[in-house]
């Protein structure tokens, strides 16, 4: 979904290659030679890699569990909001409320180290 640090992107040719430890935009692309190289990450405003195969999930979903989420980010933010109405269970597993914790249909706050596992343990008892 939001890409890999580690990987380099061509803006130009969409040419992807294991990114260097220092890279700038005026880095030539070793399959076109253009200057347009980037880290292969999604930044804020761009859609999401594979957002089809995303909606498709969420739309398939039984549980949608966010784990240390701000609720801050979209489109992920609303992934809650998107797959309640088509019958999935929304759980929110975080240090305390997120901007979007009225989408969840259930919360557990705590640390991600105390509170999943906490989840999993009442899940695997039922």
């Amino acid at each position: 979904m939001q890409g890999a640090l580690a990987g380099a992107l061509c803006h130009a040719c969409a040419h992807r290659w294991t990114a260097p430890l220092e890279m700038t935009p005026q880095d030539l692309c070793p399959a076109c030679a253009a200057p347009a190289t980037r880290p292969d990450i999604v930044w804020f405003g761009e859609v999401p890699y594979r957002a089809e195969v995303i909606d498709a999930a969420l739309a398939a979903a039984d549980l949608f569990a966010a784990i240390r989420t701000s609720g801050n980010v979209y489109p992920a933010a609303a992934y809650a909001r998107h797959c309640a109405p088509m019958g999935a269970h929304t759980l929110e597993l975080s240090l305390g409320p997120s901007q979007n914790t009225r989408d969840f249909s259930e919360s557990h706050f705590g640390p991600a180290t105390q509170v999943v596992p906490d989840w999993v343990s009442q899940i695997l008892k039922a």
